[in-house]
């Protein structure tokens, strides 16, 4: 039987959403944000020269270079001051994720609340600057060395030039954090989620004309074009469901007595998702693939030749990446799950407020007992991200076609990041006719009496 909050949002109508004009207003400014963001891809940033740039681009689209300039939606390649993105704040919350969970002082301010995590977030804050500051004069100093043949792809190389990129890739990226955290505050959404989904999308219509144009000149069989649809199709499907999969532990609370009043004896569910550690996996898989082939592009003249032939079989499709890219997927999956979820902390919260699982006795037993299906939905959890990875990474090998553009990482955000969406706007509206409903209860007892 469907809940009540699930019938009332199959109630939902466009003339509750007419009437929400909170809601209105706040998907009005997400995409005026976007658009903000998509307008900035393509100022580029001074004193590069935009088509030797894009010649060497294109050369070395195929390393770790392309999966950030995908996730940027073209600003990296383009030298953009949005070049770096968000990817810096990725990093930094990870990193503060990481380190909460071997520093006593940093998992304190975790308990702490609120409070503890505004602090949290103030050092995300200031790590994302010092990473976007190295970042970016990394690239300074690696644009200096790029050339297409004899011209180089700076106009003026030289410290003035490192100083003004580093200034200007830094600026982006704390401008893109401040709109992602405005987007969440006053839009609807995961602010930064969104910047990152709006790259991959807008990459789409480019990897769509590509693949027409391929079937066009005959390079791709139209027949395969329509199973590629047919089986995204079914990707998107399969995502939708392995994401919304929980494992629900029975949770029972005791009664109890306050006078002449009987508290309590009420029971809950612990909800355990399937995929825990959401797309982190396949981007930390990916990244560290795709690290020696990027570094072997632009060194191409100077590695040993066993160095190249490494370098080949981790080319897209080869048996070996897709190997090694599966075997990186399971263990960030475990690895990541580890660090985000504590058994032990979630058992002591229930003990605290007399929760137990029947037939488990609270504290220890409880923490072993939630670590024992943690780990078996995480295996069911790795083999799902490791499906959808791996099936776009195959095709791309065995028909050669660009799937840097919608792979496996991208799909698992565009579907996460929508279906996220959704529900908050569903909340939205479901907030809105309850108020509806709390007014117009209000004006009949105003009437009666």
């Amino acid at each position: 039987m469907a809940s009540a909050a699930e019938q009332l949002a199959a109630s939902i109508n466009l003339s509750a959403f007419s009437k929400a004009t909170e809601l209105k207003s706040r998907i009005w400014f997400t995409l005026a944000a976007l658009v903000v963001y998509r307008l900035g891809t393509y100022i580029p940033i001074p004193g590069i020269d935009p088509a030797i740039l894009h010649e060497i681009f294109s050369s070395k689209a195929g390393g770790i270079l392309g999966m950030f300039d995908m996730f940027s939606g073209g600003a990296l390649g383009r030298m953009t001051i949005f070049a770096l993105n968000i990817m810096p704040y990725i990093s930094a919350s990870i990193i503060i994720q990481l380190l909460t969970a071997v520093s006593p002082t940093l998992e304190a301010l975790k308990k702490e609340g609120e409070s503890g995590r505004k602090k949290l977030n103030q050092y995300t804050r200031y790590g994302t600057v010092g990473l976007a500051a190295v970042q970016a004069y990394g690239i300074a100093v690696g644009l200096e060395g790029m050339r297409a043949g004899t011209a180089s792809a700076v106009i003026d190389p030289g410290l003035f030039f490192r100083l003004v990129t580093v200034v200007t890739l830094t600026g982006g990226t704390v401008f893109l954090m401040w709109l992602g955290e405005q987007i969440t505050a006053r839009g609807v959404g995961n602010g930064i989620s969104l910047i990152i989904m709006a790259g991959i999308v807008a990459r789409i219509p480019t990897f769509l004309v590509q693949l027409f144009e391929q079937a066009r000149t005959g390079a791709i069989n139209p027949a395969l074009i329509i199973a590629m649809f047919v089986l995204f199709g079914a990707l998107i499907a399969f995502v939708v469901f392995m994401e919304r999969a929980q494992r629900r532990l029975l949770v029972q609370y005791p009664k109890r007595q306050q006078g002449n009043r009987i508290f309590g004896g009420e029971s809950s569910h612990l909800p355990l998702k399937i995929n825990v550690a959401g797309v982190i996996p396949p981007i930390f898989a990916s990244s560290l693939l795709l690290l020696p082939t990027t570094v072997a592009n632009f060194n191409a003249a100077n590695i040993p030749a066993w160095l190249q032939n490494i370098v080949v079989l981790l080319g897209h499709g080869k048996p070996l990446f897709i190997l090694l890219y599966a075997a990186g997927i399971m263990f960030f999956c475990f690895f990541y799950t580890a660090i985000v979820f504590n058994p032990e902390e979630t058992a002591d919260n229930l003990k605290k407020y007399g929760g137990f699982i029947p037939g488990i006795r609270p504290g220890k037993r409880t923490a072993e007992y939630i670590d024992y299906v943690l780990t078996r939905i995480t295996v069911i959890g790795s083999l799902y991200l490791t499906a959808v990875c791996l099936i776009p990474e195959i095709i791309g090998g065995a028909y050669n076609v660009q799937q840097f553009a919608f792979g496996g990482t991208s799909l698992l955000i565009v579907v996460s990041v929508t279906m996220d969406t959704v529900a908050q706007i569903q909340s939205h509206l479901i907030a809105q006719q309850y108020e509806g409903l709390i007014k117009k209860a209000r004006l009949k007892g105003a009437r009666t009496k």
